[in-house]
């Protein structure tokens, strides 16, 4: 049985993509169905920091850090909504096997830089620095260099919002080899968000995971971070 997990997600950058959702079919197993908002899929980047990373019942200082770069879209399961990775890119390798393993989530070992420039506590004012390059033997390269702060003021995400509808998500989704749908869930408080100043200028994630690169700007948010727990993964019903 694969233990239910705690950790903190920090300094995350929300960078979303408008993509027909045809498109997001063709890449996604025949158990999902595309979560569409306005008439269109969407295709996230998510790089972050997650922290104190242990099992779930472990105090805080017998975690570890692991920094990591996801690629999702946001698919239902049943009608039920949820995340659908395509890719997570994380430094850290025993947990990289692990999670392919236990949890069959698409990891990939990869050399992760994060840097800070000033700032407050909470992150309002600080840029937030990132580089990724995949470094998983026989896999595509995948390289993502980019620079966001947040601007204006704090926020949470209000009901039917495009912004609940890419970040309120306490469901992920996956299919083990024998195509057995599976789950975890997640809980955490809801997030506090700020828009943010984007500046990406490397990514070749989308044609390592076979996306054309998309033609629109990207919608971005950016939080300080939430505290979380999962559950173990589980079949679903």
């Amino acid at each position: 049985m694969v233990l239910p997990v705690a950790f903190g997600w920090r300094h995350l950058l929300f960078a979303n993509w408008p993509v027909d959702a045809d498109e997001l079919d063709a890449h996604v197993p025949d158990a999902f169905a595309v979560d569409e908002y306005d008439g269109t899929g969407w295709l996230s980047i998510v790089p972050l920091v997650n922290v104190d990373t242990r099992p779930r019942g472990l105090p805080g200082w017998a975690g570890v850090t692991l920094r990591e770069l996801n690629v999702r879209t946001y698919v239902t399961c049943d009608g039920e909504p949820g995340v659908y990775f395509f890719s997570l890119d994380a430094q850290g390798l025993a947990s990289v096997l692990g999670a392919r393993l236990t949890h069959f989530l698409p990891y990939y070992y990869a050399r992760i830089r994060f840097r800070r420039d000033g700032g407050r506590a909470r992150g309002d004012g600080g840029r937030v620095r990132v580089s990724s390059r995949r470094r998983h033997p026989g896999d595509r390269p995948a390289r993502f260099t980019a620079s966001y702060a947040p601007t204006g003021d704090a926020f949470e995400a209000e009901p039917g919002s495009l912004a609940e509808f890419l970040t309120e998500r306490r469901r992920l989704f996956t299919q083990s080899p024998n195509g057995t749908v599976r789950h975890t869930n997640v809980e955490h408080d809801q997030w506090t968000l700020y828009d943010a100043k984007t500046s990406i200028t490397e990514n070749t994630v989308f044609e390592a995971t076979r996306f054309e690169s998309p033609d629109a700007e990207p919608v971005c948010y950016y939080s300080p971070g939430v505290d979380v727990v999962t559950t173990r993964s589980k079949r679903w019903r």
